[in-house]
This record gives structure tokens, C-alpha cells and sequence, in this order.
């Protein structure tokens, strides 16, 4: 299995390709879907659910652990 198809199974912080903690970068790669397209979607949201957004986002931001590393199994004969 690649990378990135790893990384794709499970929610997590990419701080590699997010402008602030890398919530939105996170959920893009779980979901296979452009990063900005879950930023504009997080600011539509933050128009009419300030608080609501805010408090998800930061709570996301606690929660979540950084992308998880791979570790490849050695074979031992």
C-alpha cells in the first residue's frame, strides 16, 4: 500500500498543506477532494455558524492527531 492511500484511510491534521493547523488539508485527503474547496466551504460555513465553525474547527485542531507515520514491516526469514 502507498502513502498516500494510508493517509487517505483515517482523519487527520496535514499541516504540510494547510495555511493553519491543517484541519481543512486533513479532511481534503480523506475526502479526495481539492483542499480549497473544503476551506471555502469552512468560511460559507462561518458566515451563518460562526461560533458553531469556530468551536468545530478548534475542537478538530485538539482532537486529531498528525498525518500518521508508515512504518513497513521488515521480513525476517
Amino acid at each position: 500500500m502507498s502513502n498516500e492511500y494510508i493517509n487517505k484511510l483515517k482523519l487527520h491534521l496535514d499541516k504540510d498543506n494547510g495555511w493553519f493547523f491543517g484541519v481543512c488539508a486533513g479532511l481534503a485527503n480523506l475526502l479526495n477532494l481539492d483542499p480549497a474547496l473544503i476551506r471555502v466551504g469552512t468560511i460559507v460555513s462561518g458566515l451563518f455558524f460562526p461560533k458553531l465553525t469556530i468551536a468545530a474547527y478548534l475542537v478538530a485542531w485538539l482532537v486529531l492527531d498528525d498525518r500518521p507515520l508508515i512504518r513497513r514491516r521488515s521480513r525476517r526469514d
